[in-house]
C-alpha cells in the first residue's frame, strides 16, 4: 500500500456540538494529526453553539491542518456532516466521532480500499471505551451498536455491506454527487430523542443512484469510541433501542422494507436468537450476567419493535418528511442558497 495521500487526499470531518467535550475533541484532532497516512486536512463543524465556535477557532487559529467551522444548515449531525462535505477538499472524506480516537493506520487502511474505482464507501470498526473501565456484565454484545461501536453479528474482515456505521466510515467525494448528502430529520440532534439511520438511509439512495457501487467494511480501520458513564445504564439502552426503531421506520418508509430492514432480518432471526442462547448458557453455568444479557436483547428486539411500529403508524398518519441536500460547493464554501435549494421535504415513499 503507498505511503502518499490517494484520490486526491482524504479530508476527516469531526461534528462537535459541546463544550463538554472538550477534551475529547482534542484527542479526536490528535490522533488524525498521528496517521500514518497524513489527512490532508481536518474539519471541525461545530453545531449552532457559538461559545465553542470561538474557543476552538481560537484554538486552531495558526494550525493549516485544521479548519474550524460552523454547521450552515440545521441543527443536528447531518446539517454538520454536509456543511463538512460542501467545504472539503479532498477526494475522499472520512468522519470520525468528536468522542473517539483514530489507530494510527485508520486512514491508510481507508484509502486502501479506494484502489478499487467501484468502492464508493468504507467503514470501519469501533471499540467502546467503558467510562467504568469494563462492559457493563449485563450489556450484550450484540447491542454494541447503542453506543455507537461495532456489534457482535457484523462479519469480520473486509467484506461489502448495506451501509457503513456514521461514527467511522468514509465516502469517495463522487458518492456524494450521485446520491446527494446526509438527510436531515433522521439523524441525531444534541436536543432531541437520539435518533439514528442516516448513514443507513444515505447507503442505500447511493445504491440506488449507483447501482455497480461498492460499500466496504474494512474491521483493520479502528477507532477507540468513549461510552460515559450515562450509557451504560438500562435507561439508556432503552430509550436508545426505541429510538432506533423510530428511525428504521423512517428509513424503511423511505426506502422500502425490502432495503430498509435487509441486514436487520438477518441480524433479528439468527444473531439475537444466538446472543440469548449464550446469555442462557451463561446464566446455567453461573457465569456474572448471562441472565441480564439474554433478558436485555429480548427487552431490546421488543422497545425497538415498539418504536418501528409507532414510527410507521405516525409515518403513514402525518406524512412525516425528511430533507436531502444537494451538495454544492462554490469555491470550497457552502452557503445558505446550497439548503434553500435542496430537495424540499422529501416525502417518505416517494423517491
Amino acid at each position: 500500500m503507498s505511503a502518499h495521500a490517494p484520490h486526491g487526499g482524504v479530508s476527516v470531518v469531526i461534528c462537535v456540538y459541546t463544550e463538554d467535550r472538550w477534551e475529547d475533541i482534542l484527542a479526536a484532532v490528535s490522533s488524525v494529526r498521528a496517521q500514518s497516512l497524513p489527512a490532508l486536512e481536518t474539519l471541525l463543524v461545530v453545531d449552532h453553539n457559538p461559545a465553542l465556535l470561538e474557543r476552538l477557532g481560537k484554538e486552531f487559529k495558526e494550525s493549516e491542518d485544521v479548519r474550524v467551522l460552523a454547521n450552515a444548515g440545521p441543527r443536528g449531525l447531518s446539517a454538520g456532516r454536509n456543511t463538512g462535505i460542501a467545504v472539503s477538499r479532498g477526494g475522499i472524506i472520512a468522519f470520525l466521532d468528536d468522542d473517539a480516537v483514530a489507530e494510527r493506520d485508520w486512514l491508510r487502511h481507508f484509502a486502501a480500499g479506494y484502489d478499487d474505482p467501484l468502492v464508493m464507501a468504507v467503514g470501519g470498526r469501533t471499540e467502546p471505551v467503558w467510562a467504568s473501565g469494563r462492559r457493563p456484565a449485563w450489556f450484550p454484545e450484540e447491542f454494541d451498536w447503542v453506543v455507537g461501536c461495532t456489534y457482535k453479528g457484523l462479519p469480520r474482515g473486509k467484506v461489502r455491506v448495506r451501509n457503513v456505521l456514521g461514527g467511522n466510515a468514509s465516502f469517495r467525494r463522487s458518492a456524494f454527487d450521485a446520491a446527494g448528502g446526509f438527510a436531515t430529520g433522521i439523524g441525531r440532534d444534541g436536543d432531541k430523542r437520539p435518533l439514528g439511520c442516516e448513514e443507513t438511509e444515505l447507503c442505500i439512495r447511493l445504491t440506488r443512484a449507483r447501482p455497480d457501487a461498492v460499500l466496504l467494511i474494512d474491521d483493520r480501520a479502528v477507532i477507540h469510541h468513549r461510552v460515559p458513564a450515562g450509557r451504560e445504564r438500562f435507561a439508556y439502552f432503552r430509550t436508545r433501542v426505541y429510538a432506533e426503531g423510530l428511525s428504521k421506520a423512517l428509513v424503511a418508509q423511505s426506502v422500502g422494507a425490502d432495503k430498509g430492514l435487509e441486514s436487520e432480518r438477518r441480524y433479528a432471526t439468527r444473531v439475537l436468537p444466538a446472543g440469548v442462547a449464550r446469555g442462557v448458557r451463561d446464566f446455567v453455568l453461573a457465569r456474572p450476567g448471562g441472565a441480564g444479557r439474554a433478558g436485555a436483547i429480548v427487552a431490546g428486539v421488543l422497545t425497538t419493535a415498539g418504536g418501528y411500529a409507532l414510527g410507521s403508524l405516525r409515518a403513514r398518519r402525518t406524512g412525516a418528511t425528511f430533507s436531502v441536500v444537494e451538495i454544492g460547493a462554490a469555491e470550497g464554501a457552502v452557503g445558505r442558497h446550497e439548503y434553500a435549494r435542496a430537495h424540499p421535504h422529501v416525502p417518505l415513499g416517494g423517491a
